[in-house]
């Protein structure tokens, strides 16, 4: 059976399908089968990143691994059996499309509360949650006190992951490994990095999360982009020079697969 990743945030901007497109492609570069959803039905990042690639790839005659990407299949609303929601039944429909060909089925969510979101969060072996390292971003999980050092409730994303697990565990299923991603953390040692530290880690012995390193801000993703490329990749289209930047972001992305510790998977890139 396939190893479910689902990469979530309610809030946009926190490097979601950058992490999505890196994870998975790490993953397939590692020779294992990966099959990629994107459940934002409007924008489509990790939907394009990937179409991206494969233009790419293509127009340069390159054969690089690559994860597959799949739409949600449609469904004849008259199928469906009363009181049945339809995003349920094609979110479960390209799921099981998938799982007979796939070792890992990553699913990127949108940065906004759906009923697609919130089903793919149920169905989730390991739950990726890119987070920015600022308290405005820290909202996503929890609310703090004026001094920034206190909980004084979980967020709605938070209790959603907690009805996820919930609805997880009466169906007899594992636990959800949820991994926080600390993204765009500051190189120097400021007091709100410190109290950021202080306060996750307070928090994830509460809600029950792993933390793990994620990427500094960097213009190369940005440049990435439009290739369908992610920093594997760069050796293979003529790079030979990456500079300091590119090697530091390598390492990483190295870091991250490292932390996630899913199943049957070395970081050995």
């Amino acid at each position: 059976m396939a190893h479910i990743i689902v990469v979530g945030n309610e809030k946009g901007g926190a490097g979601k399908s950058t992490v999505s497109m890196h994870v998975a492609t790490a993953l397939a570069r590692m020779g294992h089968k990966v099959g990629t959803l994107d459940l934002d039905l409007r924008q489509k990042t990790l939907g394009r990143y990937v179409r991206n690639r494969e233009a790419f790839l293509m127009k340069k005659g390159l054969d690089l691994p690559t994860p597959s990407y799949h739409d949600l299949p449609e469904i004849d609303q008259d199928a469906l059996k009363p009181g049945e929601n339809a995003f349920d039944h094609r979110l479960s429909m390209a799921v099981a499309k998938m799982e007979p060909t796939s070792d890992f089925i990553l699913i990127d969510c949108p940065g906004s509360h759906t009923r697609l979101s919130q089903v793919a969060h149920s169905l989730a072996d390991t739950l990726i949650t890119p987070l920015n390292d600022s308290f405005i971003d820290f909202d996503l999980l929890a609310h703090v006190d004026s001094d920034g050092e206190e909980i004084t409730g979980p967020s709605v994303y938070s209790e959603m992951v907690w009805n996820a697990r919930q609805l997880r565990s009466q169906a007899g299923l594992k636990p959800i490994d949820w991994v926080v991603v600390r993204n765009r953390m500051g190189a120097q040692a400021m007091v709100n990095k410190k109290k950021m530290e202080a306060v996750i880690a307070k928090l994830s012995k509460r809600i029950g999360f792993r933390t793990a390193p994620g990427f500094n801000e960097r213009v190369i993703f940005r440049e990435l982009f439009p290739r369908g490329l992610t920093l594997l990749d760069l050796r293979d289209i003529g790079v030979k020079g990456m500079n300091i930047s590119n090697v530091a972001a390598r390492q990483e992305l190295r870091e991250l697969i490292k932390a996630l510790d899913l199943p049957g998977v070395t970081a050995d890139f």
